[in-house]
């Protein structure tokens, strides 16, 4: 079938005509990005009063997500791994009056959709994983914690649940509104303290009081590079600050050994019997050196979409000097130093020969003592194999190799180099 000169010649004009009107439409009207309308927090039951639904909304402006924008909210992310120092951390930061900090949220969907507790190194597990904890963390920055009900397990009735992990560690949730135990009076709560003595927690009144804090900031242990993260850190949305902590590989490892002993059972039998377990899985070790390498190199690169945003810290670093290794880390976010921050690292960085061991931080020990303590722990055999295995990422966060067993057990001799990770700005 042909068709005529003159219906070739109404198509294309009828096609330019429809181009044009498009650019207009999008020359005249600023373009901006709306967030897209979530069953979470459009009318449910029972909860606060929400926004209206977004058809016949008159645009961004009227959305609260883009009022956080607005007012520059610092949106401070610390990504770490297990037993690398991120509670302390996480402590140097949840001590702010001006910071809302919420412990280890993605504990949830990875227990709801990886349920092994386990690092899942299939890549269909990693992209569902990553694929939910960034639609999560997005709208944690925004203090839309109703999201988070999705994978809180049972699921909270009324907005009111007693499992959120870790709830304790956040002085935001265990402090009023959120919580009537406690007072200004009683100043810093102990993690164990609020759960006894704080009702369930109402997630209405703990995102009444994400939005009151002038900062919103989460530690994560469960992505395992920056790369995974920067379709969140581009963002306009977000003012994200990301904080790296890394840690000596053997440091990690001797403390994974100690915590996690079911886990761990092989590598605590070749440090008993000085023999390797034919099964051992060496992957427990591998992956964080791997992770460890392949995101810090991202990071030291410099990569446009870093600027600015991007603090490698070590933690030996902040163990020696928690002092003046906190006060750059706030310089870097642009935040002034809060008293409650200093109080709490005079109180429980310094050594002390007090009985009571009660604070999870510890003023019953020294900081710095405790962060090369691993050498005392691992047998020399491991550590040698841990540093053939990790070499290039030893020598890239600048920690030595020991070459005998004398040297390991000498703590007079530092393996940590002076090095200087210098924010990317």
């Amino acid at each position: 079938m042909q068709c005529s000169w003159k219906a070739v010649l109404l198509l294309a004009l009828a096609s330019v005509a429809i181009q044009y009107t498009a650019i207009r439409t999008l020359t005249s009207k600023p373009f901006q990005l709306c967030p897209m309308p979530s069953p979470q927090n459009c009318g449910l039951p029972g909860g606060p009063e929400t926004e209206p639904p977004f058809e016949g909304r008159g645009g961004c402006d009227d959305s609260p997500y883009f009022n956080f924008s607005a007012s520059r909210k610092t949106h401070i992310l610390v990504l770490a791994t297990t037993r690398s120092g991120s509670s302390f951390v996480g402590q140097l930061l949840n001590q702010h009056s001006d910071v809302f900090y919420l412990f280890e949220p993605l504990y949830h969907v990875q227990t709801t959709l990886i349920p092994r507790l386990s690092h899942s190194r299939n890549a269909a597990d990693r992209r569902v994983m990553l694929g939910a904890s960034r639609d999560l963390l997005r709208s944690l920055y925004g203090c839309d914690l109703y999201f988070l009900e999705s994978y809180i397990k049972p699921p909270p009735a009324n907005h009111t649940t007693d499992k959120l992990f870790r709830r304790g560690a956040s002085r935001a949730l265990c402090s009023q509104p959120v919580c009537d135990a406690f007072g200004p009076a009683d100043g810093n709560v102990e993690e164990g303290d609020c759960v006894k003595k704080c009702a369930a927690l109402n997630m209405s009144l703990a995102a009444d009081a994400c939005r009151e804090k002038r900062h919103v900031a989460i530690k994560i242990v469960r992505v395992p590079e920056i790369g995974d993260l920067r379709a969140l850190v581009e963002d306009p949305r977000l003012n994200i600050k990301v904080i790296q902590l890394v840690r000596d590989p053997r440091g990690i490892l001797s403390s994974r050994i100690e915590t996690f002993r079911d886990t761990y059972r092989l590598w605590r039998i070749w440090r008993a019997t000085g023999r390797r377990p034919y099964n051992l899985d060496l992957s427990q070790l591998t992956v964080v050196c791997e992770d460890f390498l392949s995101s810090v190199s991202t990071g030291l690169s410099h990569p446009h979409w870093l600027k600015g945003k991007y603090m490698l810290v070590r933690y030996e670093d902040l163990a020696r000097n928690p002092l003046l290794k906190t006060k750059e880390i706030y310089q870097y976010l642009g935040l002034p130093m809060d008293k409650n921050v200093e109080e709490w690292i005079r109180a429980n960085t310094r050594g002390s020969t007090e009985l009571s061991a009660k604070h999870k931080y510890g003023t019953v020990r020294d900081s710095a003592a405790n962060a090369e303590s691993w050498r005392l722990k691992l047998s020399y055999d491991m550590v040698e194999y841990t540093q053939t295995t990790c070499h290039k990422v030893l020598r890239q966060l600048g920690y030595n190799a020991v070459k005998s067993a004398e040297d390991l057990k000498n703590m007079s001799l530092s393996l940590v180099q002076d090095k200087t990770f210098v924010p990317f700005s």
